[in-house]
């Protein structure tokens, strides 16, 4: 399966945030999407959805038209974790990981067996199991990020889109969660994910796409996208790179 944006812009009040920019997602690959505060990463992940209007551009799934798409369609078919942590039901854990079923579910019924599997499944990848049956309103942000994946993953989506699924989480439990995204694409799903983290960029991802003022700056091997130049023209700030064990590492070091 493959998800593909074409000269996506937006606007809002007055103000360009994304510029004709484009990507792709296809299945069995881990992408990330990257770059400085406000470079219009979450932008232009929401309008990827039509969760943000755009002004121009077009996004196709396999070729046809993702916005034409029946709702319960384009939810089965792309999963997504957002930015905001907020959960405003009074829900447990394991009913807001349950709302990851919804889109596979047909008129007024209840949780089939698939259902209470797939979500059984999805809080076993997190390791959620002594969190379930408490609401969600006394869960740390951490324990909370880790519930709202495991209720993406629930979904069971060929494609998955995650803002910044590692946001106040401690390093065992980042290092978990990009376990569990790079396992997905390894058994056949694709990942497009938000990420400050240019270590775990670096480290766990396929292919990266590099943002700047709005615009997709470059994209490819993560070794080619951290290269120094592309850091310094994007962060400003220079860092230090090599590998461990065969895989590669990078370190932000300095400002310039």
């Amino acid at each position: 399966m493959k998800l593909e944006a074409s000269n996506i812009s937006v606007s809002a009040r007055g103000r360009t945030i994304i510029h004709d920019a484009g990507l792709s997602l296809s299945s069995g690959e881990f992408v990330g999407l990257i770059g400085p505060n406000g470079a219009g990463k979450s932008t232009l992940l929401r309008a990827l959805l039509g969760l943000t209007p755009r002004d121009s551009g077009q996004v196709a799934l396999d070729g046809a038209d993702f916005s034409a798409m029946p709702a319960a369609s384009r939810a089965r078919a792309v999963a997504f974790l957002p930015q905001d942590r907020r959960v405003e039901w009074r829900l447990t854990a394991h009913d807001v990981i349950m709302l990851g079923r919804y889109p596979h579910r047909s008129g007024f019924g209840g949780a089939t067996a698939a259902d209470r599997d797939a979500v059984q499944r999805a809080i076993a990848m997190v390791e959620a199991e002594a969190l379930v049956d408490r609401p969600v309103s006394v869960l740390s942000g951490g324990e909370r990020t880790r519930i709202l994946l495991a209720r993406a993953l629930a979904v069971e989506a060929p494609l998955l889109l995650a803002d910044e699924p590692v946001t106040a989480l401690d390093p065992y439990h980042q290092l978990h969660v990009m376990e569990i995204l790079r396992e997905r694409t390894r058994s056949g799903a694709g990942v497009l994910a938000v990420i400050h983290d240019l270590a775990l960029a670096a480290r766990f991802m396929d292919r990266l796409v590099l943002m700047e003022g709005g615009s997709v700056l470059v994209e490819g091997p993560p070794a080619e996208v951290l290269a120094p130049e592309r850091l310094a023209k994007a962060y400003s700030i220079a860092a230090l790179a090599g590998a461990h064990g065969g895989e590669p590492y990078i370190l932000p070091w300095s400002r310039l």
